[in-house]
């Protein structure tokens, strides 16, 4: 028996609220003139549905027919950037009228910090070389949005390991269109918003490279650094925690807490002298209670960049996870939920991106 088509609510929903920055003191600001746009994302299509311009007090207010097959989501573009709520609720029984759009003024001076790094250093390919995950953790803590102070000026700069070659994006809060290598840094151009944001990046240490050099730069933070090679020798201001095991391989883990200006040493092995290839899948680093996506590594094996998706594909993505997790914090394991918010991060940083291509081919 083939199911039923969805049947659309016969009666008008309602989604209303405010657009609101926040103030000097504890409360919020509500901003008029600010555009809203009004998503419909279902299965077979999505797109915008309607949109409106905040009013005074930063208020809006949408009135629509819903459709029961359709997950529904509002956005506000302010100072350059997209904004995006949960999904909305479509009963026209309760109507949805204390939406909060929060919104933020920029600066190129806004703080960030590196709070957090993780990294894991894999033994050596047949080529000799070693492959590194590093997952960043920024912290933007105060109330305005960090941008570059020109549109070529980054956002934030930090160091990558002296020597080490490439750059490949895994998932993660920044846009990948908005990360690039220059020399020894990781440059980040794309906007910061307050709050922490994941990046997560691979790179690779060269063959004949026997020591891992990371400063610190100009803010410190919690490091944790897992190694294959059980003979590396680790010098800093890190001390030996204890073996992980990970799909089978054995890490050794370092951690602590590196103050500005400190630096981390590495000594490495020479190639071990029958090496083999390996494909390993690392799916979880705890620390802090982040957790970082699936990762794919084989020794010399560059990641393969994925053509982004269209923004109605990556909506629809946004509102499916929405509306499995969001409001059920409390019926999900920490780990999950974690997943949850660094998946969530990731598709919309995709889709700025992809809003903001479509911006520029207008």
């Amino acid at each position: 028996m083939s199911p039923c088509p969805p049947v659309p609510l016969s009666a008008q929903s309602t989604a209303a609220g405010r657009v609101l920055r926040p103030g000097t003191a504890a409360d919020s600001v509500g901003i008029s003139g600010v555009r809203i746009v009004l998503h419909r994302v279902g299965q077979l299509e999505q797109g915008p549905l309607d949109s409106t311009v905040s009013g005074p007090d930063g208020r809006f207010r949408f009135r629509f027919r819903a459709d029961t097959a359709a997950i529904y989501l509002l956005s506000a573009r302010y100072r350059g950037i997209e904004y995006f709520s949960t999904p909305v609720h479509t009963n026209p029984a309760r109507p949805d009228t204390a939406i909060a759009l929060v919104v933020y003024d920029t600066s190129s001076r806004a703080p960030v910090t590196l709070s957090a790094r993780h990294l894991v250093v894999a033994r050596p390919g047949d080529d000799g070389a070693r492959e590194v995950l590093d997952l960043l953790v920024l912290n933007n803590a105060g109330r305005l949005t960090r941008v570059g102070p020109d549109t070529l000026g980054p956002s934030w700069v930090g160091p990558l390991p002296a020597g080490s070659e490439g750059l490949d994006l895994g998932e993660g809060d920044v846009s990948p269109d908005a990360v690039r290598r220059r020399g020894d840094s990781l440059v980040v151009s794309a906007p910061i918003a307050p709050g922490e944001k994941q990046l997560a990046v691979q790179y690779g240490l060269p063959a004949g490279l026997r020591e891992l050099v990371l400063p610190m730069g100009d803010s410190g933070a919690r490091i944790n650094l897992l190694l294959e090679e059980t003979d590396a020798r680790v010098t800093g201001p890190l001390t030996l925690a204890d073996s992980q095991q990970i799909q089978g391989r054995s890490f050794r883990r370092w951690t602590g807490i590196a103050g500005a200006g400190a630096t981390i040493r590495v000594a490495l092995p020479g190639p071990p002298r029958s090496p083999t290839a390996w494909l390993v899948a690392l799916v979880v680093l705890l620390a802090a209670g982040l957790a970082v996506a699936t990762w794919r590594l084989a020794p010399g094996q560059r990641r393969v960049p994925v053509p982004p998706a269209d923004h109605g594909t990556l909506l629809e993505a946004i509102a499916r996870l929405d509306a499995r997790y969001a409001g059920h914090e409390r019926d999900t394991t920490p780990e999950e939920w974690s997943a949850y918010r660094s998946r969530r991060a990731a598709l919309k940083a995709e889709l700025e991106a992809a809003l903001a291509a479509r911006d520029r081919r207008r």
